[in-house]
Formats: structure tokens, sequence, C-alpha cells
């Protein structure tokens, strides 16, 4: 792909709600892509991270506010033409191969890549020529992501795209991502693994309600946390552990708990005082899923 630049905003979402039966799925929403690169959206379970993409892609009207895709408006020929996406419910004609699916997409678009070049990058070789209803779960997703990046798009929507791929399929996924957003592609990712969020992009927005509650490079959210996981085996409860001096917050998992601390010398100390004897502890800097699971860091951050 050749490199391209977005001197304008690629998206732009301004005052953006949404409702669903008199209830916001999006809810004011501010939200504006510039630059190349990858943009994870983050959220919970009808946070409204697909209802975003849903509206940017011209598939559902907003109830009120601005979005524009390109500088127009979400869904007409010109914008969907420079867009691709994986959505993550999907399916495709049964009884059409790979190849014939790809052959077809790339008719919709004025520079596509050669059916060729797509089964190469993503690795589609083994099972080009199969029927699609003869492939597995994880071998769809791989056709249907093929799908969404034939056009060379300026701008990729990936909606849960490693959803049902094995560990090497992820990999590779991935580092197709990654070279797309370095050629200038735009990608706009969600997913629940965060360790993807974490290899992949550059910035994190993390919705709430349909609001935007964070919004920074990936670095930034990560050391919004600061200090450190202390993670052990105690008597203490999370409930008890969470008003240890220090302490941000705890939660079990499985035999552990985890704490996560502002101060890690003084929540180690009130632990010992209270348990001399924990077991398998250690301590780590805290990760990008201890960010985002600690949404009270950014609840009294100003609206991004």
């Amino acid at each position: 792909m050749n490199a391209k630049t977005h001197a304008n905003p690629v998206v732009r979402a301004k005052n953006l709600s949404k409702h669903y039966a008199g209830k916001p799925a999006l809810d004011g929403l501010d939200l504006t892509l510039r630059a190349t690169g990858v943009t994870a959206i983050l959220g919970a379970n009808g946070a409204g991270k697909t209802t975003f993409i849903r509206c940017a892609l011209g598939l559902t009207a907003s109830s009120s506010g601005e979005l524009s895709v390109f500088g127009q408006r979400p869904g007409c020929d010109t914008s969907r033409r420079r867009t691709g996406v994986m959505l993550q419910e999907a399916d495709l004609p049964d009884l059409l191969t790979a190849r014939e699916h790809l052959t077809l997409f790339a008719s919709y678009y004025p520079n596509a890549m050669s059916v060729d070049d797509a089964i190469a990058t993503c690795e589609l070789g083994a099972f080009a020529d199969k029927r699609y209803k003869a492939l597995s779960g994880g071998q769809k997703r791989r056709v249907q992501f093929a799908l969404a990046v034939i056009g060379r798009p300026d701008l990729l929507f990936l909606d849960e795209p490693t959803t049902g791929l094995d560990g090497e399929a992820r990999r590779a996924l991935w580092d197709t991502v990654r070279k797309l957003a370095g050629s200038g592609t735009s990608i706009v990712l969600t997913t629940h693994y965060l360790e993807e969020a974490d290899a992949l992009a550059d910035r994190i927005v993390i919705l709430k309600d349909g609001r935007v509650l964070a919004d920074a490079p990936t670095a930034d959210i990560r050391r919004a946390v600061g200090g450190a996981l202390i993670r052990c085996v105690t008597t203490l409860d999370a409930s008890a552990a969470s008003k240890l001096a220090g302490a941000r917050s705890a939660q079990r998992s499985g035999r552990f708990t985890e704490i996560l601390t502002a101060d890690t010398a003084a929540t180690l100390r009130a632990l010992l005082d209270v348990d001399p004897a924990p077991q398998d502890l250690t301590v780590t800097k805290p990760s990008l899923e201890d960010a985002v699971s600690d949404l009270s860091l950014f609840e009294q951050e100003p609206k991004q």
C-alpha cells in the first residue's frame, strides 16, 4: 500500500446521541479521529462501541448530534469506497469460495489489492478454494478480515476481529494490522482482549454509558494507574484489602487477591500487619487491564 495522509478529521462525532426505545446507547459522544494509527475503543458491554461503529458506517442513523466520515455523510458512496469493515457478527453466502468472495469484493473498489495478494497477506492459501460453508469459525473470520482490507481502505473498522481465532492466527492478524497502520490506514479497533489493545493501539478511548470517559495515548492510559499491583494468597478478603493504606482497589482472582496500590510500601506494611504470612506474593507494574478495570481513575477527568 502507498502511505496515506489525512489532513482533515477522518471521523468526527460531536454531541452524538443514539437512543433505542428511549434509552441512550450514545449520549452526547464527542470523538475525533485525525491521524493514522490504531485507536482502540474499549468499554463494558453496552458502553456504545458497536453503536458508534454502526453509525459511522451509515448502518444506523443517529438520533441527534453531528457525525461525518471524511467530511461527508456516513454511508455515502465516497466514504464507503474508502472504508473497510469487519463486524463482530457477520456472515457470507455459503456456496462461494473464499477466492470468489474476494474477487467479488475487489470489484467494488477503484484500487483494490489483487486477490492473490489478499490471500497471501491474510494467509488464506490453505483454504482459499474451499466453499465458505466448509470453513471453520476461525477460517471464516480470517476471510472476513481479508474482505475488509482488500479495498486498500483509508479507514478500517475492526469490531472484535480475533474472536474465534487461535493464538497463531491472532498474532498473524496483529502483524497485518500493524503493517496497515504503518502504511497510513486509520484503524478503529474494539476488543475485549486487553492484551490485544495493548499490543496494537496507539490511542485508547474508553467509553462508559455512551460517553467518552478517557481518551489518550495507550502509554498514558497505562501510566494513569501508577503504583503497583500486589498479588498474593491472603486471609484478607477483597473488601478489607481495598481499605489498606495506599490501596486503590482490590479484587479476587481465583485463589489470589489482587491489590492495586498507589503506595507500594505502605500497602505492603499494612498487609503484613494484618496477615504476616501471605503466600505467593508478587509485586508488578500495572497493566492496561488494571488501568481499564479501575475506571474510577478517570471518573473526574474532564470530558474529552
